[in-house]
């Protein structure tokens, strides 16, 4: 069981990841609907949460494990339903967001967060999150903007190489965690 530090839940670093959470509904909708200034609010919004959750909960002395899952996770269902809401538009790879599910799982089980431990995050981990956040950005954004660029093959160049270094960070985890035992 999750036992968060000094016993609280309800923080306000847990509250924007909450909010976070709160968009990714009317995110996918604004896109499947192509409403993209909608779908570039939730975005700009996902991003300010996502930025500022972390140095919040650290600099009022409740970060914790509740908090990274509840952080990741909130991260892991905006990019991979954003990603799916695009893929079924055929914007990016539709294996895609099913790999960035898999990796999350991988990442929550191998670092034994259900059983309330830290996640632990891999450097090609951190910047994959880092590549389906901009990706689903570029997605949006250049169609909110009306900008027609960049041209749809690159972003589809971004999507498989985006595939390509997600199953290389599950493999690479997928090795550490045979090495270590």
């Amino acid at each position: 069981m999750l036992v968060p530090s000094q016993g609280r839940w309800i923080t306000w670093a847990n509250l924007l990841s909450g909010l976070r959470l709160a968009t990714v509904v009317p995110c996918v909708l604004a896109v499947l609907g192509l409403h993209w200034r909608i779908a570039a609010g939730c975005f700009v919004f996902a991003v300010a949460t996502d930025l500022l959750d972390g140095p919040l909960a650290r600099r009022r002395g409740e970060a914790s494990a509740l908090g990274g899952l509840l952080d990741h996770g909130s991260d892991a269902l905006f990019v991979s339903s954003s990603l799916m809401a695009l893929a079924i538009l055929e914007r990016v790879p539709t294996i895609l967001p099913v790999l960035v599910v898999a990796a999350f799982l991988q990442y929550v089980f191998d670092s034994h967060a259900l059983a309330g431990k830290s996640l632990r995050t891999s450097q090609l981990g951190r910047w994959n999150g880092i590549g389906y956040y901009v990706l689903v950005g570029i997605g949006i954004i250049s169609e909110a903007l009306e900008l027609g660029w960049p041209p749809s093959a690159w972003i589809a160049i971004i999507g498989w190489t985006l595939v390509l270094s997600t199953a290389a960070s599950m493999a690479e985890r997928a090795r550490a965690l045979f090495t270590r035992n």
